[in-house]
């Protein structure tokens, strides 16, 4: 008897969702389970950027920074609304590392991978024009590269949302219990964990992309002796009130050989990140610590003119990354490329479980994985995500702006500041949200900020949005906006209506 599925993906991250577009792309059946809110976890918690990660050119990491860097141009192309490109400032230090191996480290990183669209590096003064403003005059240059920026949460949604709309069945909520092999096929009990039914689906090929579950998985749900082990490593980040008036990040280099970015974020914040402090304790449990605020306070105060204080802080964030464990002394040393290992002998159905990753290299581990599973799955085509935009980015990386002034024309009442988050966060899917509305009114029921029922409703019904935090900090970043008010009105909202909206989900 053929099996439910041919692919199984349990993990509905970056890596689970990415899997699941390309899969059922090529022509495979496929089922992604994930047990909280897609990016409910590692995914949504990153520093937000599509970027080769320069200071691991330090540690000899030259085919991941290769491979990441290759990556960025391609993922803009593909999400211009939700990626897009920024320009970095790495301040000369004169304690840290000297100029000529900054300089060094730039030419490789403009030349690894490809570069097409985004600007080279340059040298910038720092004591004069628009840079001089909030950094100590102590700092005379620095050197301006570029990266690019992605709303992290929201690319796991649209992996998600274009899988779906291509056949794949996306369940969250939903936890896998157990998987067993029978036969040449995977028995997996899952639980509803809003109703709290279970029921038995199978699969040929089981794909476990759990992030910082992963090797749990393994142990005690696929009930494999597997001797890989994870490195579970906490990331923190702290948002600020912004702190400079140009569009320009910051990388500021440490003492403890870390660097912290400083990074423009949702046009009225900056956000300064990341921490790496290795995590023991509950994964459902993540938060950030007292020593890390104070952390990140203290690296971007030593560069700017008014220092930065922990009451200075809006919100924060945390996340714990699923390091492969190569046995580096140190977090920050630890690798972040990824491992994919395959249990597929003795005829027995196929097991892949995935170790590490980044959020900008997850369309090339998605890749990866397939090819991996190749003589598993019943394949129709090749590789092709490197083509076909995500869902609502259907519009040049340069037409961003026009897509904002066509949207403020044709809905005249949003106004540009709304009209802009619109298309940033939905692109051309923005104009199935607003439908024919010729006014505020017509969206519904007024949230707060900009944030109306017509938006909700779709979230709802189209991006599997079950919560207020999930409207409020992964779909869009509203939650800096609403106040307490506000965040109780969406509650009983959804608790009047979330049946009947979930009931009309695509």
């Amino acid at each position: 008897m053929a099996a439910d599925y041919d692919l199984l993906i349990i993990g509905g991250g970056i890596n689970g969702a990415g899997i699941a577009r390309d899969a059922v792309g090529r022509g495979a059946s496929v089922m992604l389970v994930e047990m909280g809110d897609l990016a409910g976890a590692t995914s949504s918690a990153s520093t937000k950027l599509i970027h080769g990660g320069l200071r691991y050119l330090e540690y000899y990491e030259f085919n991941l920074v290769r491979k990441a860097l290759k990556e960025r141009e391609v993922l803009w192309r593909l999400a211009p609304h939700i990626a897009w490109p920024l320009r970095f400032i790495l301040p000369h230090h004169k304690e840290l590392r000297p100029a000529w191996f900054l300089r060094l480290g730039l030419f490789m990183y403009d030349h690894l991978g490809g570069r097409k669209l985004l600007p080279a590096t340059k040298t910038v003064p720092l004591d004069q024009g628009i840079f001089s403003k909030g950094l100590k005059k102590l700092f005379h240059k620095g050197f301006e590269y570029s990266d690019c920026w992605v709303d992290d949460a929201r690319l796991v949604v649209l992996n998600a949302r274009d899988a779906a709309d291509r056949g794949a069945n996306v369940q969250t909520r939903t936890k896998c219990v157990s998987a067993r092999r029978d036969g040449d096929h995977w028995q997996v009990v899952l639980k509803d964990l809003t109703t709290g039914i279970e029921r038995t689906v199978t699969a040929s090929v089981l794909v476990n992309a759990a992030g910082p579950w992963v090797a749990e998985m393994l142990r005690g749900v696929v009930g494999a002796n597997n001797s890989s082990a994870v490195r579970l490593v906490k990331g923190s980040h702290i948002i600020v009130p912004r702190q400079f008036d140009h569009d320009r990040c910051f990388i500021f280099q440490n003492g403890d050989g870390r660097i912290v970015f400083a990074i423009p974020y949702e046009n009225d914040f900056t956000l300064i990140g990341t921490t790496d402090v290795d995590f023991e304790g509950d994964l459902g449990k993540v938060s950030i610590a007292e020593d890390e605020v104070e952390y990140l306070c203290k690296a971007v105060s030593e560069y700017l003119e008014k220092p930065i204080t922990p009451d200075d802080v809006v919100h924060t964030y945390s996340g714990v990354r699923p390091l492969y464990d190569d046995g580096a002394s140190e977090a920050k040393a630890a690798t972040r490329d990824y491992v994919l290992e395959l249990d597929a002998g003795d005829n027995k159905p196929a097991v892949l479980s995935v170790f590490g990753g980044k959020i900008t290299t997850y369309r090339k581990l998605s890749e990866q994985v397939l090819e991996k599973l190749t003589p598993f799955l019943p394949f129709k085509r090749g590789t092709w995500t490197d083509e076909d935009a995500l869902p609502g980015g259907d519009f040049a990386v340069t037409s961003f702006d026009d897509e904002v002034e066509r949207l403020s024309s044709d809905y005249p009442f949003l106004g540009k500041i709304f009209a802009a988050r619109l298309i940033r966060q939905y692109g051309t899917d923005a104009r199935k949200i607003l439908g024919s509305a010729k006014k505020a009114a017509d969206l519904g029921q007024f949230f707060g900020y900009n944030l109306y029922e017509a938006e909700v409703k779709w979230l709802v019904s189209q991006e599997w949005a079950r919560t207020s935090e999930d409207i409020l900090w992964r779909r869009t970043k509203l939650g800096l906006r609403l106040n307490s008010d506000e965040i109780a009105a969406l509650d009983s909202y959804l608790d009047a209506h979330l049946a009947e909206l979930v009931g009309t989900a695509a």
